[in-house]
């Protein structure tokens, strides 16, 4: 799990910095979007390499699925009985957190293909004008608030998830937690405001 989970948060930054070049215009935001069509199309033909790259974060998307599925059936065998006592337990409220967080973040992202990778859902279609059609679907105010709230979430998964990561690779230790807690949420907030900047900037007309 915290290696799929490391996986897909180096494909999220790396997707906010792409989604950070619409402020320097259509052209070139439209240019990065073909140049990544472009890589190693000598070898693996036009998106051959954005198609590996989206059937290896399927597979981890898959199997994160499958790790969180198998930790919490776990969980459940090692302690069948509920606590007696019902109050907030540590780490009670991020494990919720992270349960149906997962479950937004999945719809969105299936929401986000069919928008914007496929057109299935955006006004513009299956254009190949990438900027316009990034503009066209934040231009609906609902899609811009669901993907807000999918960001926030987010944010909160990788705070939390880069944390648990770091401890199950045995990077953690009692001089060090502190600091690195805080880089856990230094890095999702960063990459939770990457992210809100650009719906934002189009709903109050910062970008057209």
């Amino acid at each position: 799990m915290a290696v799929t989970g490391i996986v897909m948060l180096l494909f999220i930054i790396a997707h906010m910095l792409g989604n950070l070049k619409i402020f320097f215009g259509l052209e070139s935001f439209n240019a990065y979007s073909e140049h990544l069509r472009a890589i190693g199309a000598e070898i693996v033909g036009e998106s051959g390499v954005l198609w590996i790259l989206r059937v290896v974060l399927v597979a981890s998307v898959v199997l994160h699925i499958a790790a969180a599925t198998s930790l919490a059936r776990k969980a459940h065998r090692a302690r069948p009985v509920q606590y007696y006592n019902k109050g907030v337990r540590e780490g009670s409220y991020a494990a919720r957190t992270m349960r149906w967080g997962g479950v937004i973040i999945a719809l969105f992202i299936v929401w986000h293909i069919l928008d914007l990778t496929t057109g299935t859902v955006n006004p513009l279609g299956q254009t190949q004008d990438v900027y316009s059609k990034l503009i066209a679907s934040f231009d609906r105010w609902y899609v811009s608030i669901f993907y807000i709230l999918a960001v926030v979430v987010l944010g909160l998964h990788i705070a939390h998830g880069l944390w648990s990561s770091i401890q199950t690779l045995g990077g953690n230790s009692a001089v060090r937690q502190n600091s690195l807690k805080a880089m856990s949420f230094a890095v999702a907030g960063v990459t939770t405001v990457g992210f809100l900047v650009v719906p934002l900037s189009v709903m109050f007309g910062l970008v057209r």
